[in-house]
Protein backbone atom coordinates (compact mmCIF):
# COMPACT_ATOMS: atom_id res chain seq x y z
CA UNK A 1 0.00 0.00 0.00
CA UNK A 2 2.78 2.07 0.94
CA UNK A 3 4.08 1.79 -3.19
CA UNK A 4 1.25 2.95 -4.37
CA UNK A 5 0.94 6.12 -2.07
CA UNK A 6 4.38 6.80 -3.06
CA UNK A 7 3.88 6.65 -6.75
CA UNK A 8 0.51 8.81 -6.16
CA UNK A 9 2.89 10.95 -5.00
CA UNK A 10 5.58 11.44 -7.26
CA UNK A 11 2.93 11.47 -9.96
CA UNK A 12 1.22 14.26 -8.55
CA UNK A 13 5.26 16.07 -8.08
CA UNK A 14 5.52 15.37 -11.92
CA UNK A 15 2.93 16.16 -13.21
CA UNK A 16 2.89 19.80 -11.34
CA UNK A 17 6.40 20.05 -12.47
CA UNK A 18 5.48 19.98 -15.93
CA UNK A 19 2.55 22.39 -15.28
CA UNK A 20 5.58 24.64 -14.12
CA UNK A 21 7.86 23.69 -17.29
CA UNK A 22 4.79 24.18 -19.70
CA UNK A 23 4.13 28.04 -18.19
CA UNK A 24 6.58 29.38 -17.86
CA UNK A 25 6.31 32.78 -20.34
CA UNK A 26 5.62 36.39 -18.63
CA UNK A 27 2.14 37.55 -18.02
CA UNK A 28 1.15 40.94 -16.31
CA UNK A 29 -1.61 40.87 -13.62
CA UNK A 30 -3.65 44.43 -14.26
CA UNK A 31 -4.36 45.80 -10.51
CA UNK A 32 -6.82 48.87 -9.95
CA UNK A 33 -5.56 52.24 -10.74
CA UNK A 34 -3.25 51.30 -13.43
CA UNK A 35 -0.97 49.09 -11.10
CA UNK A 36 0.33 46.06 -13.33
CA UNK A 37 2.74 42.81 -12.05
CA UNK A 38 4.56 40.97 -14.10
CA UNK A 39 5.67 37.49 -13.53
CA UNK A 40 5.55 33.83 -14.46
CA UNK A 41 2.13 32.47 -14.92
CA UNK A 42 2.84 29.22 -12.79
CA UNK A 43 4.26 31.81 -10.01
CA UNK A 44 0.63 33.72 -10.32
CA UNK A 45 -1.20 30.48 -10.39
CA UNK A 46 0.55 28.81 -6.92
CA UNK A 47 0.09 32.55 -5.31
CA UNK A 48 -3.65 32.50 -6.25
CA UNK A 49 -3.89 29.03 -4.78
CA UNK A 50 -1.67 29.69 -1.85
CA UNK A 51 -3.88 32.76 -1.37
CA UNK A 52 -7.30 30.89 -1.41
CA UNK A 53 -5.77 28.05 1.15
CA UNK A 54 -5.16 30.78 3.51
CA UNK A 55 -8.12 32.11 3.11
CA UNK A 56 -9.70 28.99 3.80
CA UNK A 57 -7.98 27.98 6.99
CA UNK A 58 -9.02 31.39 7.92
CA UNK A 59 -12.50 31.13 7.73
CA UNK A 60 -12.45 27.54 9.58
CA UNK A 61 -10.86 29.21 12.45
CA UNK A 62 -13.88 30.25 14.17
CA UNK A 63 -15.56 26.72 14.05
CA UNK A 64 -11.84 25.23 15.16
CA UNK A 65 -12.09 27.55 18.34
CA UNK A 66 -15.64 26.79 18.89
CA UNK A 67 -15.30 22.84 19.19
CA UNK A 68 -12.16 23.24 20.74
CA UNK A 69 -14.06 25.26 23.80
CA UNK A 70 -16.64 22.33 23.34
CA UNK A 71 -13.55 19.58 23.58
CA UNK A 72 -12.45 21.43 27.30
CA UNK A 73 -15.77 22.08 28.47
CA UNK A 74 -16.42 18.05 27.95
CA UNK A 75 -13.25 17.29 29.71
CA UNK A 76 -14.28 19.54 32.56
CA UNK A 77 -17.74 17.19 32.95
CA UNK A 78 -17.40 14.21 31.06
CA UNK A 79 -20.87 13.19 30.19
CA UNK A 80 -21.73 10.49 32.26
CA UNK A 81 -22.00 13.40 34.98
CA UNK A 82 -24.56 15.77 33.28
CA UNK A 83 -23.08 19.60 34.19
CA UNK A 84 -25.86 20.53 36.50
CA UNK A 85 -26.38 17.44 38.56
CA UNK A 86 -24.83 18.83 42.18
CA UNK A 87 -25.97 22.92 41.84
CA UNK A 88 -29.71 21.56 42.03
CA UNK A 89 -31.89 18.74 43.49
CA UNK A 90 -34.13 17.63 41.48
CA UNK A 91 -37.63 19.05 41.97
CA UNK A 92 -40.16 16.05 43.57
CA UNK A 93 -42.64 16.23 40.77
CA UNK A 94 -40.76 16.79 37.88
CA UNK A 95 -42.11 15.37 34.97
CA UNK A 96 -45.80 14.46 36.46
CA UNK A 97 -48.69 15.24 34.64
CA UNK A 98 -51.95 15.78 36.49
CA UNK A 99 -55.25 15.84 33.87
CA UNK A 100 -58.01 18.51 34.63
CA UNK A 101 -54.98 21.04 36.11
Amino acid sequence: MRVFVWLFRAFIFFALFAFALNNSQEVEVRWFFGHEWHAPMVIIVLLAFGCGAALGVLAMVPAWWKHRRVAQRQQQFPPDTPAGATAEPPTPNAGVVRDGL
